[in-house]
């Protein structure tokens, strides 16, 4: 039989703030976390607004010495992880460390380290470039460096799938645990991609949205409005752990994770199938992993990037998988609050979708004010609505055609 895998410990470095109740409370009372860029200068740049982390101080978590070798998507993920492993009570003195393993991806990895050594090495040279440029570099340095700071020996690894990569590591860590290779997996995203380059990079593909004077009324998602997504950063880890290991110790328990779908559209780089046959492909896998019938689902948190076809496409593949029940589905987005997370999304986003079974309130869709024709489900605008829940999914559409699908029900 496969072992059961329920969620312990949730901890997050968002732009909606640093702690799960913060987060929350954020999140429902409808804030925003989008403003304009103040880590450099966007007076070149037809784009100035994003989703930044404020009021992170990195010494809180990881002394100063160790911080200045690390990327900040790396001190990002290291402070979620302990913040992740505190809220589950997991004392690592006690824990069989073999037992114990990281998956924790990025999307895109050390940008900002990657921007600041290119530039030395053309005004110093190579006497210019630090010495840790190449670790601090790496997408992988996140798993590591938590692995290293807990002292976790098990299965240690990095998922790298664009904007799917929070959701598929956490997938990816749900089957490491299910299949008996560890009790503890510590998973999640992490990104930090709010720089010069990052910015310029998304601009020039035109898939932001350039609504400079409002802000908080930029990322639209599913409305008729929508121009673009907003850009976010951040960290969002989870502590996944066999059932009978977090009963024994009487872990709180926020949900029992069923069901893992992971696709590919084999279509475009960056624009997902029109017909959304790859994403249809990842529902109906984790549904069908969860040994759960559509009906039974009483919530989805959508990707909702707010981009035209995004949105369009997503409303399409939700309507193929679930058909006339799609319409009596609650739905919604949280990128209008937190921005995209890019490789943190989906990791953010489950957390969102975990304490929303937990409270059994969907968050809402913000600036969803005049939603678009072909964007007709429940997508729950403007305020969070009470509902009881006992099944939720989290969906990411990533880059490359990566499709990535979880399904979490209430332990029963």
């Amino acid at each position: 039989m496969k072992r059961r895998v329920v969620i312990t410990g949730l901890g997050m470095v968002s732009p909606l703030g640093h702690d799960k109740k913060v987060f929350w409370d954020n999140l429902i009372k409808g804030k925003s976390g989008i403003g304009y860029i103040d880590y450099f200068d966007t007076n070149d740049f037809p784009v100035k607004i994003a989703a930044q982390v404020r009021d992170f101080k990195v010494e809180d978590y990881i002394p100063k010495k160790e911080a200045r070798r690390m990327d900040k998507f790396v001190q990002y993920a290291c402070a979620a992880a302990l913040m992740a492993v505190e809220d589950a009570g997991i004392d690592f003195v006690k824990e069989d460390k073999s037992k114990i393993g990281v998956w924790i991806g990025s999307g895109i990895g050390g940008i900002e380290t990657l921007e600041k050594n290119h530039s030395n090495l053309l005004s110093r040279g190579v006497s210019g470039i630090n010495p840790f440029f190449i670790p601090m570099l790496i997408p992988n340095m996140a798993a590591g460096q938590v692995s290293i700071m807990l002292g976790a020996k098990g299965p240690n690894g990095c998922t790298v799938t664009a904007c799917a990569t929070g959701t598929n590591s956490i997938g990816d860590a749900f089957r490491i645990i299910r299949d008996g290779q560890a009790d503890v997996m510590i998973a999640g995203g992490s990104e930090a991609a709010i720089t010069p380059l990052g910015l310029g990079g998304f601009s020039v593909m035109k898939a932001l949205s350039s609504r400079n004077d409002e802000p908080d009324k930029a990322c639209r998602p599913f409305d008729e409005a929508r121009e673009g997504f907003v850009m976010g950063e951040g960290g969002a880890v989870v502590v996944l752990e066999e059932l009978n290991h977090a009963l024994e110790r009487g872990a709180h328990i926020y949900g029992e994770l069923v069901g893992y779908g992971a696709s590919a559209d084999a279509c475009h780089m960056v624009q997902p199938d029109e017909e959304g046959e790859g994403a249809v492909l990842a529902f109906k896998m984790a549904l069908e992993d969860a040994g759960i019938k559509p009906e039974e689902v009483d919530y989805i948190n959508a990707h909702g990037t707010g981009t035209r076809l995004n949105d369009m496409v997503e409303t399409k593949v939700i309507k193929k998988v679930f058909g006339e029940y799609a319409y009596k589905l609650a739905i919604s987005s949280i990128k209008a609050a937190t921005g995209h997370m890019l490789g943190a999304a989906g990791a953010i986003e489950l957390i969102a979708s975990v304490l929303a079974l937990e409270n059994n309130l969907v968050p809402p869709t913000l600036n969803l004010e005049n939603p678009a024709p072909e964007c007709d489900l429940d997508y729950v605008p403007l305020k969070p609505r009470e509902k009881e829940l006992k099944v939720v999914m989290s969906d990411s559409l990533g880059f490359g055609g990566h499709n990535a699908v979880l399904v979490v029900r209430k332990l029963g």
